[in-house]
């Protein structure tokens, strides 16, 4: 059964006509002066087909001189990178979705796995006899790569010397699948083959690469030597990694196998930070039975990485950043941290490769839940649980804010603003936000078919891969060095029985994480608690969860699991409780873990015996649970519950709850000697926001200070702090967590309250670290975020007051004494810098800080001599946050200017990154802004474009940064800043007015008057300029495709989608060509649809024709004209009634706007579009004002009456269709749910509003049959006029981005 349930795993080596066997990789020079490489690759290519013609591989950058077939016969060959430009030969189109959709087809256009890529050679005919053999032959491309912009990275300090004594160094850098930038491969984790590594190097530098080293060989000169690896192990092109520089070697005493590189004069840290890596090898090896699979192991330390590391087949990459020496505390823990990792994905990542970016998520899963697994060995289970706890939770935010995250995107594309199909076209932080839930779904799989098979999997999959690296090619067992989602749910299922695939579907296949709110009511009668657990679909990131729930229930007699079965997104659950409550009875509570505990029940209900509930309490489910239950409730789970993460969601509970009682439970938690650190500093922070609520009634010291002073105060003076001694690890975090969150406390005017400014103070004045064994650099940095955080806004301008300008002589006397700390902290710094020099960082940003709040005066040249290249990376870091933060509040052009240079020219890759970063966390300006920023301009949106389309192109991670920050601040539709494009017609939904490209000429008309001349001023020309939209609709060729509106006169009676798709024929009209003209003249006629002596119904308006005549014959007429269906209000003579119609009509059209990725059946209402067919191409000469029929055609009459007839058919019709379409509803209800869903998506990414009819507003005459227009009595005329006084167009001064469209 469960074989015929599984899916064929599509093989991607099918795709391609040959296989890689072995490759050959020769660096002849390195010239760090020039950033220039030379070298050749050699691939050793057995054919699988006959017809074998072409090869493609994959090269960007590269200097290709010749390729040779077996040394004997040249090849000739294509160069062709498309990547250099996504969007090619566009000039006007500046929407995410197009970008996002060129993109994703120019990636795939050189896809290896799609048998594309940037180099197609032509085999020569001399290989014919070869090939129809299927014998084997030798391809040999030589390059050469010169000032490279990716894939290679060289470091060449300013300053005196040799290049040695400079420590000038070079590695590689890239995301996935970057091999490409530095050497021509098959840059595709399915491809892997065997290698043999070259690399002649200057004679006082050392190349360290993939594989076992063979042998190094001095030339005869010595000045150069030549470095020989060969790596045995099938491996791809993206795990092939290279460093050179002049390395300090230490061989790790533990492990003679493991060897490791740094930069000069290093290795003394360098030999403390790695003297643990020996026990992550070994929890591997014994955790799943299996040895370490390459015969060796590198790391490298270097400087300006590219990430904080990366690792490559039997070596990792590493910042040099992460070495510290015995005295530090903080940093031990990240590093650590960081070296299991890399050591988990030589398992999985290098030896067992995904197959495609769609299963990607395995790989990386697998190497986080190990190495989640080695954390929890190391440093304790509260740790992994509060670590899990804290994944969950930045997961889940992260699909509540941006959108759900597919792990294998290889059924469905998502919604986002990019594609999430190919590594290179997704978003940084989304390539971060899906690793972490990848090992969040793995660990819910060892919830699921437990520990022990799970690693019995692992096991298996590495034993597979073992057995298939020993043999050889023609045997075609390397495939199982892949791995799939495919090949994965059937080995799950060889080992284990069990069937996995609706866990995968929901976990997997689908996006979102299940939101859950829920609250409970005991029945004292019944003795039951009754229990209400609801779903939330609507939200962003929303996944409807089907299957069980774990409730667990603290009573009276002890704790008890419940398992209720989720089908419904609302559901009400009994639960029989096992103890009556108990009134004046002590007795002992069981907890969970077996201890009894003596409890202070006179809080909790008498008549209830449940002390607290929660729901999933081992994070079985990646889940968002919010959960109400009384606050004596969530202050007994502090106290007594022994989980940290119980703790943790009663401390965010609890802050709901300002009361004495939880100031105690806060207060208890925090001095509490055995409970974990993590929980008892999270309880500082929440005893801060409870007393700045409790400020009126608190009594006492301020929070936290008699804590403080009776933990680290001295015996004789309890006001002044003891020597510093952070032998006692969690003592060291919470007196850091304790001043920070002491920082915050404010008066009942909302000011610091001055004790804790003295205390503070107190705390510079009085440290002293001499008998310390560890440093306090993280320590003194937090005291210099606090006193920062002590500052409020100042109350007044003093320019305002005395017309000084706000300088430091002006400050009150408490910012005199926070500034004279910072300065002397920063000097200070000067002279004896600390580890990573976080006190600088710490004084950047409360300069920052007191800029912000007009304590100093705003100026940002301190910040741009910090960010400036050469300094400390944290330092550029910091100084480059406070700039953004200027740039935000001062709208400051010049800053912008500035960072945006150092994202193009920086030569610090991760800079550019975080710069893109920081960007889009705090953008210049957001789309929703109700104020225009200054700063939002045509030019800056030409530089971002420019920066997507084809500055960064070498570096996916930074052009997909900028796409970010673009759709942060423009969203996905054109930004408004542009100039309304030609022949474009912007509709005033609420003033019923209409604003028109100003190289379009109008005449209106009304068919009951005479001939009515009109042409446009001159002047409005340039408000029309002005007049732009939020959300600006241009229509758009996507991939060949061009969407055709259905032409609603000639297809009354066919009900049909908004726009149907055909192929861009060559003889047919693009839709560049399909709208107004400058010179086209357009007429409008209004036909009453009423007979002589009627009058006209509520819900009945004027039809309106619009009819464009050319002025010159030879041009073709466009077939179509594309205008947004309004709705028009009923000509009532009561303005109210129109008014409430017109509102009405407004919320019922919003509400059935329908996301774009829905299929055809979805409810949508066919655009209103104009056809052209019968009106005749008659030569108009050229003037400014045409003129019109004074009166009707006498058969004009009867074309009302036939008009009239086919309206009252038509409205049977939809009646009809009305019908059906319910019944549809009533049938697939479950689709509905799904559509709403994404309607509401829809609404709350589009700013502007597209009003489109309602079937009701179709039957009440709502719509123009002919003509798609505003909601006023006339097309052109401002809503107040006199339908029967026509005037010239009335244009729009600034619209508001909320009441236009653009068509």
């Amino acid at each position: 059964m469960h074989t015929a349930r599984m899916k064929k795993d599509p093989k991607v080596e099918l795709l391609r006509q040959f296989k890689l066997a072995h490759q050959t990789l020769c660096i002849k020079a390195i010239n760090f002066e020039r950033k220039y490489m030379v070298g050749y690759v050699e691939l050793t290519i057995h054919p699988l087909r006959v017809d074998l013609r072409q090869i493609k591989i994959n090269s960007k950058q590269c200097m290709i001189y010749t390729v040779m077939i077996n040394e004997q016969w040249e090849a000739d060959f294509q160069y062709n990178d498309p990547t250099l430009e996504i969007c090619q030969g566009d000039g006007k189109q500046r929407n995410l979705d197009f970008y996002q959709s060129c993109h994703l087809n120019t990636m795939s256009s050189v896809n290896p796995d799609l048998s594309n890529g940037e180099m197609t050679i032509d085999l020569p005919p001399q290989t014919g006899p070869l090939i129809r053999e299927l014998r084997p032959f030798r391809m040999t491309i030589e390059f050469s790569l010169e000032n490279p912009q990716g894939g290679v990275h060289f470091v060449l300090p300013d300053m005196e010397g040799t290049l040695a004594e400079r420590s000038a160094h070079m590695f590689t850098i890239g995301k996935e699948n970057s091999s490409r930038l530095w050497f021509p491969c098959l840059d595709s984790y399915s491809e892997s083959c065997t290698w043999k590594l070259e690399f002649t190097v200057d004679a006082s530098m050392t190349a360290v690469s993939c594989g076992d080293l063979i042998d190094t060989i001095y030339a005869a000169d010595m000045k150069t030597k030549t470095y020989h690896y060969f790596l045995s192990t099938p491996t791809a092109a993206p795990n092939i990694g290279l460093a050179v520089g002049p390395f300090e070697v230490h061989v790790d005493p533990t492990m003679h196998e493991v060897t490791h590189f740094c930069l000069p004069h290093l290795t003394s840290i360098l030999k403390h930070t790695t003297s643990y890596l020996h026990q992550s090898f070994e929890f591997y090896e014994e955790l799943m039975s299996s040895r370490y699979p390459y015969g060796c192991y590198k790391q490298v330390f270097v400087d300006e990485s590219y990430v904080d590391g990366v690792a490559y087949a039997t070596m990792s990459i590493l910042s040099t950043n992460m070495l510290h020496s015995a005295r530090i505390i903080d940093q031990t823990l990240v590093t650590r941290k960081i070296m299991a990792r890399l050591v988990a994905e030589q398992f999985f990542g290098c030896f067992i490769a995904m197959q495609s970016w769609c299963d990607a998520w395995l790989t990386k899963g697998i190497a986080g839940y190990l190495s989640c697994l080695f954390q929890k060995r190391t440093f304790g289970n509260n740790e992994y649980r509060y670590m899990v706890a804290m994944l969950v939770k930045e997961v889940s935010d992260y699909e509540q804010q941006v959108g759900g995250i597919l792990l294998d995107p290889s059924r469905r594309e998502s919604n986002l603003p990019f594609s999430v199909k190919n590594a290179h076209t997704v978003s940084p932080r989304y390539a971060e936000m899906m690793e972490k839930k990848s090992l969040l779904v793995i660990r819910m799989l060892e919830l699921r078919i437990g520990t022990e098979l799970l690693l019995q999997v692992l096991n298996k999959l590495l034993a597979l891969s073992s057995a298939a690296a020993q043999q050889k090619l023609l045997s075609g067992t390397w495939g199982n060095m892949l791995i799939s989602t495919c090949s994965f749910l059937k080995i799950i299922y060889t080992v284990t029985g069990k069937d996995i695939l609706p866990f995968i579907e929901q976990w997997v296949h689908q996006s979102g994480c299940a939101r859950f709110f829920g609250n409970f009511v005991f029945n004292r009668k019944r003795n039951v608690v009754e229990l209400e657990i609801k779903q939330d679909l609507t939200a962003r990131g929303g996944l409807r969860y089907v299957g069980p729930l774990t409730v667990t229930i603290q009573e009276l007699d002890g704790s008890f699991n419940h398992t209720f079965n989720i089908e419904e997104n609302k559901t009400k659950f009994e639960i029989t409780c096992h103890s009556k409550s108990r009134r004046n009875k002590k007795k002992k509570i069981p907890l969970v873990t077996g201890e009894e505990v003596d409890m202070d029940l006179s809080a909790m209900d008498a008549d209830s015996p449940v002390l607290w509930l929660r729901v999933d309490p081992d994070m079985q489910l990646l889940r968002q649970v919010v959960w109400e239950q009384p606050d004596y409730m969530w202050q007994y789970q502090l106290r007594y519950e022994r989980d940290v993460v119980a703790q943790r969601e009663a401390i965010f509970a609890l802050e709901r709850y300002p009361t004495p009682a939880t100031r105690l439970a806060l207060t208890d938690t925090i001095e509490m000697e055995h409970c974990y650190y993590k929980v008892r500093t999270q309880a500082c922070t929440c005893l801060t926001k409870v007393a700045n609520s409790m400020v009126a009634t608190w009594q006492g010291p301020p929070a936290m200070m008699a804590i403080f002073r009776k933990m680290f105060g001295s015996h004789s003076c309890p006001a002044i702090i003891k020597q510093n001694n952070f032998t006692n690890f969690q003592h060291y975090f919470i007196l850091k967590a304790m001043v920070s969150s002491m920082a915050y406390l404010r008066d009942v005017h909302q000011v610091c309250i001055p004790e804790i400014l003295r205390f503070l103070l107190d705390l510079f004045k009085y440290n002293d670290n001499i008998k310390n064994k560890y440093s306090d650099n993280y320590y003194r940095a937090a005291l210099v975020d606090a006193i920062s955080h002590t500052v409020t806004p100042a109350a007044t301008s003093v320019s305002l007051l005395t017309g000084q300008v706000v300088s430091s002589e002006t400050l009150s006397g408490d910012m005199k004494l926070i500034l004279e700390e910072i300065t002397r902290a920063l000097n200070l710094e000067k002279l004896l810098p600390c580890y990573r020099f976080t006190v600088t960082v710490s004084c950047l940003r409360a300069l920052r800080q007191l800029q912000r709040f007009a304590h100093l005066p705003s100026d940002a040249s301190i910040f741009r001599q910090y960010a400036q290249y050469g300094v400390f990376r944290d330092v550029r870091l910091a100084s480059l946050d406070c700039l953004i933060d200027f740039i935000r509040t001062e709208a400051s052009a010049e800053q912008l200017d500035y960072v945006l240079s150092m994202v193009e020219t920086d030569k610090d890759y991760y800079i550019r990154h975080r710069i893109l970063r920081m960007l889009t966390i705090n953008p210049p300006f957001k789309k929703l802004d109700l104020v225009q920023s200054a700063l939002n301009t045509d030019t800056l949106v030409e530089r971002l474009w420019k920066m997507m389309n084809c500055s960064l192109s070498f570096d996916s991670r930074l052009r997909c940064g900028v796409a970010d920050m673009y759709y942060v601040m423009y969203g996905r539709t054109r930004p408004s800043c542009l100039p309304i494009p030609e022949s474009v017609l912007v509709l005033n939904v609420k003033e019923k007015r209409t604003t028109v490209s100003p190289t379009m000429q109008y005449a209106a008309s009304i068919s009951t008057q005479d001939s009515i001349k009109s042409e446009p001023s001159t002047s409005s020309a340039g408000l029309v300029q002005q007049s732009v939209v939020e959300d600006c609709e241009v229509p758009m060729e996507v991939g060949g495709e061009v969407v055709v509106p259905t032409d609603s006169a000639a297809n009354q009676n066919t009900p049909g989608p908004s726009g149907s798709k055909r192929k861009l024929d060559s003889d047919s009209t693009p839709f560049s060509e399909s709208l107004l003209f400058a010179e086209d003249v357009v007429s409008v006629e209004e036909v009453d649809v009423k007979q002589e002596g009627e009058e006209l119904e509520e819900g009945e308006s004027l039809r309106k024709r619009i009819k464009i005549e050319q002025t010159e014959p030879s041009s073709p007429l466009p077939p179509t004209l594309l205008l947004p269906t309004a709705t028009s209000t009923p000509m009532v003579p009561s303005a109210v009634s129109r008014t409430a119609s017109l509102e009405r009509m407004h919320s019922d059209s919003v509400s059935r706007l329908s996301d774009d990725s829905g299929d055809e059946s979805s409810t949508l209402v066919q655009p209103t579009s104009l056809s052209f067919s019968s009106l005749p191409a008659t030569p108009v000469v050229p003037s400014s004002s045409m003129s019109t029929p004074t009166s009707l055609d006498p058969s004009s009459s009867k074309l009302h009456k036939s008009k009239k007839k086919k309206k009252k058919n038509k409205h049977k019709h939809k009646h009809k269709h009305k019908h059906e379409r319910s019944d549809r509803e009533r049938d697939g209800d479950r689709s509905e749910r799904r559509e709403k869903s994404r309607e509401r998506e829809t609404i709350q990414d589009l700013e502007g509003e597209v009003v489109r009819p309602s079937k009701e507003d179709k039957d009440a005459g709502f719509v123009l049959e002919d003509v798609g227009a505003g909601p006023g009595a006339d097309l052109f005329s401002s809503g107040g006029s006199n339908n029967n006084s026509p005037g010239p167009p009335t244009l729009v001064d600034e619209p508001s981005s909320s009441e236009f469209e653009v068509v």
